[in-house]
């Protein structure tokens, strides 16, 4: 294996994106894309965390992208989330079109800050052979991030003993400022059920960290523990008021569970319908008197029968939509023909109970 273990500084417009990065897709790879393309595939990537870090806290020497040279041209095949961060906040100090989001960014960074971001440390290899290995190690097994729980934890050190509000948390680690806010809050809810809420089970909380941290963003979760998901440190580190301790120890219970009871929510996928059952008196009702809830019983009560077809019918009506994108492959298919006329029987069912639809549905030419 031959890579250089002294990196050299390169200019970052020197440094070419890589078409054959597995993240993009095989249809990157089997066609020419220009880098602009590139770029643009690559905008979903979370750029704007790392371009604030770097703006922040520079592109430290550990970050050393790995490059190699083919025709004659330098293509990062390691770092290329980092390499396309440099190039859109370069692009947006130079005033070239980007989004309001990137214009922010970039807008009254220093010169020499900038400067400084101008070239960045790169290790060169003889091939791609070269760091197949050390790819393959680092993106597949080596590296794992924290868990959800250490996360908050983090975040809730560098606010609690050093003293950091939330943005300067978002500075510093290069994420939103929402999101740091919802962690900090998350962990202090965490710390509030541990001292105030013995029943519960808190490394079942820990465990499950993730799910009470999406919860949050939930204005039924909000209202029902009378949690402030916009205040600030001082206010936040008791997130739920005394008043609502007794809801706190419900909303844990049916979260997580205890050594008697099962929670109520198995799946995350279900946090957004247990937002919609906490600002459902009725719902809330049955979970109370329920020895061990159901989650979907609770639904219907909080949602009512009609929003429930409404639910199926307009999830049927997706999956239709969908799969009409490439039916027409397959029209000899036996197994398509007979979904098919299952769907039909259903939608023609459907329309009897809507007999004028029939007449506007062939009127519209559908």
């Amino acid at each position: 294996m031959t890579v250089k273990s002294t990196p050299e500084r390169i200019p970052v417009d020197d440094l070419h994106l890589d078409c054959m990065n597995p993240r993009l897709g095989r249809h990157f790879h089997e066609s020419t894309p220009t880098q602009d393309e590139l770029l643009a595939a690559m905008a979903d990537w979370r750029l704007e965390e790392l371009a604030v870090s770097f703006i922040e806290s520079g592109f430290w020497l550990q970050e050393s992208l790995v490059v190699v040279e083919e025709r004659g041209v330098l293509i990062v095949v390691e770092g290329n989330r980092r390499l396309a961060a440099l190039k859109m906040i370069h692009r947006a100090a130079r005033g070239e079109p980007v989004s309001r989001r990137w214009r922010e960014i970039a807008g009254g960074v220093p010169k020499d800050t900038l400067g400084q971001l101008t070239e960045v440390p790169c290790l060169r290899a003889d091939s791609r052979a070269d760091v197949q290995a050390y790819i393959g190690f680092r993106h597949v097994t080596g590296i794992k991030e924290w868990a959800p729980a250490e996360k908050a934890a983090f975040i809730a050190r560098l606010i609690d003993e050093d003293g950091l509000s939330y943005s300067n948390v978002m500075r510093r680690i290069g994420s939103k400022t929402p999101t740091v806010r919802q962690h900090y809050i998350a962990y202090r809810l965490l710390i509030q059920m541990e001292t105030e809420v013995p029943t519960v089970s808190i490394p079942h909380v820990e465990e499950r960290f993730s799910v009470m941290y999406l919860s949050l963003r939930s204005a039924g979760t909000q209202n029902f523990l009378g949690i402030d998901i916009r205040a600030e440190p001082d206010a936040a580190r008791r997130p739920v008021p005394q008043s609502r301790l007794p809801a706190l120890q419900k909303f844990a219970l049916w979260l997580f569970g205890d050594d008697k009871r099962e929670p109520v929510i198995r799946d995350s996928r279900q946090i957004d319908k247990f937002g919609k059952v906490l600002g459902s008196k009725p719902a809330v009702a049955y979970l109370e008197r329920a020895p061990q809830g159901n989650f979907d019983v609770a639904v219907r009560i909080a949602s009512g029968e009609e929003s429930e077809v409404l639910e199926h019918v307009g999830r049927a009506a997706d999956e239709v939509e969908e799969a009409l994108r490439t039916a027409h492959r397959y029209r000899k298919s036996r197994n398509l023909r007979a979904a098919t006329a299952r769907l039909g029987l259903g939608v023609m069912r459907l329309l009897d109970l809507f007999p004028e639809l029939r007449h506007e549905i062939v009127a519209e030419g559908v």
